[in-house]
């Protein structure tokens, strides 16, 4: 069950993770992601994160942004990630990109 407000980013191989991750780091130029948790499933690894920053990118709203989530990691042969499957609250997260955390 998808809950509401639930984002899904999916991400397959190198370039379009790396894409993906390089957004979020011009958007947030003091990012930090902070590691909450791995979790092994049948077919996937689920890595759990807390993202911090300011989004002050081209752009930005000038808001500091706290939130959690998990990307759902396919793992190819050599043991590299080949898809990422990014999970988090989107209407928090837009929320806090309008009104930011320090209130």
């Amino acid at each position: 069950m998808r809950k509401r407000g639930a984002a899904k980013i999916l991400r397959v191989g190198r370039a379009a993770i790396a894409k993906e991750a390089q957004a979020f780091m011009t958007t947030f130029p003091d990012m930090v992601v902070t590691f909450d948790k791995l979790d092994s499933q049948p077919n996937a690894t689920a890595f759990h994160w807390t993202l911090t920053g300011t989004n002050t990118g081209s752009g930005g709203t000038g808001k500091k942004v706290r939130i959690s989530g998990y990307e759902l990691w396919k793992i190819d042969n050599d043991g590299l990630i080949a898809e990422s499957k990014g999970h988090f609250d989107s209407a928090a997260y837009e929320r806090q990109l309008k009104e930011g955390i320090d209130r």
